[in-house]
């Protein structure tokens, strides 16, 4: 818990510091296209940019431990009702990218790790390769012209609520997530299978071999109950990349979510909005490791025991 604790810490500094970096004035932005001075002073000392950096952070980090995420500077809204707005677009996007990411990682996985042919793991090895290494947004953007543009079997932009429809919003979800997920089952499909044929080198698994035991129990009891922790893990690692990737894919799909929140942010230099996106990915990223952890403890006894 202390090294949680201190990684949040660590990381609150880090999103109150990052979108200061960025060239631009915010207060330039408001004042209009022929600001003055003047002008940018007053709204500088309205909005409390004038005070020292470390008055600023504090004042927003203890408004935070009270639930008070701050004020757009642009949108004049609270920051808590701007992300409220638009939590269950990304939130549906992620989840349903995450799916994904188990279905299409551990099925090809257990295949790659599961045949013996050459020319299989060969293709697999090109194919995985391929996922892993294509952008995002190139995937995206392939699968807009060839089912969207040229086909026209799923909507390519815009969203629809799955709470007003959900057939309706499954459709509008179905290209944005495969081509948020693609990438990352690409790399757990990896990771699998290089740890099924690391446990297929184990003394338990040649014990079996030789007393006769089917290849099917072999690869079912032995190998991939031995194995599934790695998949577990890679699959919590990966949701940080999902969050991050959401950023471009809801950019080109033009959903109204979190990722286009941050650009928008990043754009008019709306420091308030994006310091807590960026702090709330990173508070995300933290839990998932915590339930990844978990999962994997009960699923090895070993370091349940702390072997």
């Amino acid at each position: 818990m202390p090294s949680v604790a201190f990684v949040l810490l660590a990381s609150s500094i880090v999103a109150f510091a990052l979108p200061r970096l960025a060239p631009g004035d915010v207060a330039v932005t408001l004042a209009g296209s022929d600001p003055t001075a003047a002008n940018v002073a007053a709204i500088r000392s309205e909005l409390g940019l004038d005070r020292p950096l470390t008055v600023q952070y504090w004042e927003w980090l203890f408004g935070l431990f009270h639930g008070n995420l701050g004020q757009s500077y642009l949108l004049h809204r609270s920051v808590g009702s701007l992300i409220g707005d638009r939590l269950e677009s990304t939130i549906g996007l992620a989840v349903f990218a995450t799916l994904i990411v188990i279905v299409i990682g551990t099925t090809l996985g257990v295949l790659a790790g599961s045949t013996r042919k050459w020319w299989a793991r060969a293709g697999f090895d090109l194919g995985s390769s391929i996922l892993v290494a294509v952008p995002s947004f190139l995937t995206a953007l392939a699968m807009i012209l060839v089912f969207g543009v040229y086909n026209r079997w799923l909507p390519v932009s815009g969203e629809v609520s799955l709470l007003d429809d959900p057939a309706i919003g499954i459709q509008y979800l179905v290209l944005p997530a495969v081509a948020l997920a693609l990438a990352p089952a690409g790399g757990v499909a990896r990771l699998l299978r290089t740890e099924m044929l690391r446990v297929r080198k184990e003394e338990y698994t040649d014990l079996a071999v030789a007393k006769g035991v089917s290849p099917q129990r072999i690869t079912v009891r032995h190998v991939l109950r031995n194995s599934f922790g790695t998949a577990v893990v890679a699959i919590g690692l990966e949701i940080g990349s999902l969050l991050a990737g959401a950023v471009v894919i809801e950019s080109v799909f033009n959903r109204n979510g979190l990722g286009q929140l941050a650009v928008s942010s990043v754009q008019t230099r709306d420091f308030t909005v994006l310091q807590v996106l960026i702090l709330g990915v990173v508070c995300i990223a933290v839990l998932c490791q915590i339930v990844t952890e978990v999962l994997l403890a009960a699923l090895d006894p070993k370091i349940r025991l702390g072997d």
